[in-house]
């Protein structure tokens, strides 16, 4: 397992207090406590400094703890102030801390277009306020609607009017927060423009490497299709390939999501060691010159590190590259690397650059799988002592594939919630077709025009990427190919983890301590799983979703629920915001009902505008029922107004007596402005879902 002693891999153990430093810095990143963390790491410095130079004067020597606790207070205090240095809202030039009339912005990455709509993140350079220029930084999201968008480049510089505003954090349930996902990436303002609202200042003003590298991956993205016809297929090639991930659909990332076989769909380590056995062997004739390993060695580096730029600079692709250009110089220098040494210090440096990688997935599955390679997979591969070579090598693939699913697992069933149970035969499968795919689409990128040649390669890459998607949608729709609506909490993502370290550990050392610690574990996880289970089966609630433009109601009974909207369950606003938090009840008797249809079940009951969800009864007030007068007051616990009907609270209150008010966002603004200031005035309890969160009610049917 692990080397022995920790003395083996220092780097590994010098990191987790660099790692713990950056967690602090993640949820108290306040500006204010810098100059504090300043004069710490100043004085813990000082500190270490001095005792090695008195250490025999004063008999340090004695006390060898000191120098290693020092040195994890230095590094837990330097993993604190990057990540306040680099948030970009604690820097007092960011725009949004300046009035502004204007924003001066540059483009900063590659526009991409999906519809109609063009998105892209900018620089912002300068604030324009009443005529006066000042400098400004931060980064903004922009939205453009418009034609004449699609000719924006990297590098382009923008004047755009100050209409930014924050990012919306998640509304409904178990919504996706897109709002952590771009403050993790340290953007936390957008804007969208529509026509005209943007004059290009200039062209190419951005880093000329990176804008030639962007041009040259759209030359090799087009080159794909010029002896391509399956748009699958390119946008396959091109994600696989090159990091361009604009052309792939839903479906395509779907079917390789759902057979766990997602990580070829992002170029990573596998990819960039691909490209390491293939220049090598190119670059090989060197090795009989005098100083032929060392030029091969820096030509190999040099094209990986721009491979890795060609490719969008992912974190796994940066891991990658580092991890292989130590290795490079080790190999050249006959110089003994330890993997995980190699891993620890590719991770610091990484997070010295941006300490938000390890917010990202990507980086943190990419640094686990490789982990579990290095660590857990020798102990799987023990498992069977086979005789047969072919057999032998057949085992040894599947254990690479079992130690990097099984340390993932955890992670992959926090974020993606699925588990796909056919993951050994996807993985052993795409194995083959993958190498051919990135061997095929290399040559045909590198050779130039050939006859024959350039075509009978993106023939085979072409028929190779289509005969690896129909076998794995085969795959995906096989019988019990995933387990879905894993829905796990923090604690129990960590006990999961504490389960799979305490039973290899168990494996390794043989030691009966280590396998009842990991009984205990699993015993807690299932009794939490259980529990939760046991819960949600016996709970009911009604749920008011914020759906924008579109009702929603949910109505949850058990493991049953009746959805109250006009979306179909198709549609992408239903699979992004109520899918997921009916996923999370652990729903798997979900019934869509129109706002207009009537229904009856033992459990609710609708009739026209009027629902009883067993003892509780709600109105929908919309336009169908706006002028009716009721000849005596009809006694609800909940009238959602909907459908922007005309209509006051006097009127309302005279007809209906209920506990509370909620006005939805298919209203019009002006409508729900009046309606809280009526509300106000006669000191109703309501709740407006217009840009708030939605309302979850604990109810009672039985």
């Amino acid at each position: 397992m692990i080397a022995g002693h920790k003395g083996e891999i220092p780097f590994v153990v010098l990191l987790l207090p660099f790692l713990a430093g950056i967690g602090l810095g993640l949820y108290f990143s306040f500006a204010s406590c810098i100059l504090f963390l300043y004069i710490l790491l100043f004085l813990a410095a000082f500190a270490f400094i001095f005792l090695n130079i008195t250490y025999k004067r004063f008999n340090i020597y004695k006390f060898k703890w000191l120098g290693g606790v020092l040195i994890h207070i230095i590094l837990l205090l330097l993993g604190w102030i990057v990540v306040i240095n680099y948030n970009e809202l604690n820097h007092p030039e960011h725009f949004s801390k300046r009035p502004s009339d204007y924003l001066i912005v540059k483009i900063n990455n590659e526009p991409k277009l999906t519809g109609d709509l063009l998105r892209f993140t900018a620089s912002v350079e300068e604030n324009v306020f009443k005529n006066k220029r000042t400098t400004a930084s931060g980064t903004l999201m922009i939205t453009l609607k418009d034609s004449a968008a699609k000719s924006l480049y990297y590098g382009d510089e923008l004047l755009i009017p100050s209409t930014y505003h924050p990012i919306d954090p998640p509304f409904n349930p178990a919504e996706f927060n897109y709002k952590k996902y771009l403050a993790n990436q340290n953007i936390h303002y957008q804007e969208f423009l529509a026509h005209n609202q943007f004059v290009i200042l200039s062209r190419n003003e951005g880093n000329p490497i990176i804008a030639k590298s962007l041009r040259l991956r759209q030359q090799l993205v087009e080159k794909f299709k010029r002896n391509m016809h399956d748009p699958e297929a390119i946008a396959v090639a091109s994600t696989l390939i090159l990091g361009y991930k604009a052309d792939l659909s839903n479906e395509v990332l779907q079917a390789y999501s759902k057979t766990g076989t997602i990580h070829v769909l992002s170029v990573s380590g596998a990819h960039v060691a691909i490209l390491f056995i293939l220049l090598s062997f190119l670059l090989g004739f060197l090795d009989k010159f005098k100083y032929g390993k060392p030029i091969k060695a820096i030509l190999i580096i040099l094209i990986i590190w721009y491979y890795s730029l060609l490719t969008g600079f992912s974190p796994a692709v940066c891991r990658a590259a580092v991890m292989i250009s130590m290795f490079i110089i080790g190999k050249t220098y006959s110089r003994h690397i330890s993997t995980l040494n190699i891993l620890a210090i590719s991770a610091f440096f990484l997070l010295l650059y941006d300490p938000f990688f390890i917010t990202d997935v990507g980086f943190q599955l990419s640094y686990l799988a490789v982990f579990g390679l290095v660590v857990l997979q020798p102990v799987v591969y023990k498992w069977l002592d086979l005789k047969n070579k072919w057999a032998d090598k057949l085992w040894a693939l599947c254990s690479v594939s079992i130690a990097a699913q099984v340390i993932t697992f955890p992670l992959s069933a926090f974020y993606f919630h699925q588990f796909p149970v056919y993951f050994l035969v996807s993985n052993l499968f795409i194995i083959i077709p993958s190498a051919i795919i990135m061997y095929a689409g290399l040559s045909y990128l590198l050779l130039p025009a050939i006859p024959f040649v350039s075509p009978l390669l993106a023939f085979i890459l072409e028929k190779t990427i289509l005969l690896m998607n129909k076998v794995l949608a085969i795959i995906e729709y096989a019988p019990y190919s995933g387990i879905n609506k894993i829905w796990i909490t923090v604690p129990e993502y960590l006990l999961l983890y504490a389960i799979i370290i305490s039973a290899f550990y168990f494996l390794y050392k043989r030691r009966s301590g280590l396998l009842k610690l990991s009984l205990c574990f699993l015993l807690l996880f299932v009794t939490s799983i259980s529990f939760k289970r046991w819960n949600n089966e016996r709970s009911d609630s009604i749920t008011f979703l914020n759906l924008r433009k579109h009702a929603g109601i949910v109505f949850k009974a058990g493991n049953r629920a009746i959805v109250v909207t006009d979306l179909s369950d198709s549609d992408k606003n239903y699979r992004y915001s109520i899918q997921p938090y009916l996923d999370s009840c652990h729903v798997n008797d979900a019934r869509i009902v129109d706002p207009m249809a009537d229904i009856q079940l033992p459990f609710l009951v609708k009739k026209s505008n009027l629902i009883q969800f067993g003892n509780k009864r709600l109105l929908i007030f919309d336009k169908s029922i706006q002028n009716l007068t009721l000849p005596q007051k009809l006694k609800l616990d909940y009238l959602c107004i909907s459908g922007n009907p005309e209509a006051d609270i006097s009127f309302i209150n005279k007809n209906y007596d209920y506990n509370l008010l909620l006005i939805d966002n298919t209203n019009s603004s002006s409508l729900i402005s009046r309606l809280e200031n009526e509300a106000n005035t006669a000191h109703i309890n309501y709740k407006v879902l217009l840009r708030n969160k939605s309302v979850v009610i604990a109810s009672n049917y039985n």
